[in-house]
C-alpha cells in the first residue's frame, strides 16, 4: 500500500488527469499524441520504480539500472567498509594484548 502513493506515481496520475481533461474536447494531433506517449513513458518509469522500490525492499535482485541498485551497492560497499574496519580493529588490540 506505501507503494502506491510514491512521489513519481501520484505525479504520473495527476499529470494524466489533467492531460485527460485538457484534451478531451480538442481534436487528436500530432502535439496530442506525443503528450500521451510522453505520459505513458512517464507511467511505467514511476510503476518501474516502484516495483524494484519493493524488490529491493523485499531483498530480491534488482536490475543494475535502476537507481535502487545504486543505493544498494553504496549500502553493500559501506558494510564492507565497517566489516574490514572492525576486523582491523580487533587485530589492533589482539597485538597490543600481546604486547
Amino acid at each position: 500500500m506505501r507503494y502506491l502513493f510514491s512521489t513519481g506515481l501520484v505525479a504520473a496520475i495527476s499529470a494524466g488527469v489533467s492531460l485527460l481533461r485538457g484534451t478531451r474536447e480538442q481534436p487528436i494531433t500530432w502535439r496530442s499524441l506525443l503528450s500521451w506517449l510522453s505520459w505513458g513513458i512517464t507511467m511505467a518509469l514511476a510503476v518501474g520504480a516502484v516495483i524494484d522500490m519493493n524488490r529491493e525492499r523485499r531483498g530480491v535482485l534488482v536490475d543494475a539500472d535502476s537507481p535502487q541498485s545504486v543505493k544498494k551497492a553504496k549500502k553493500a560497499q559501506r558494510l564492507q567498509f565497517r566489516s574490514q574496519k572492525a576486523l582491523a580493529d580487533t587485530q589492533d588490540h589482539a597485538k597490543d594484548a600481546r604486547h
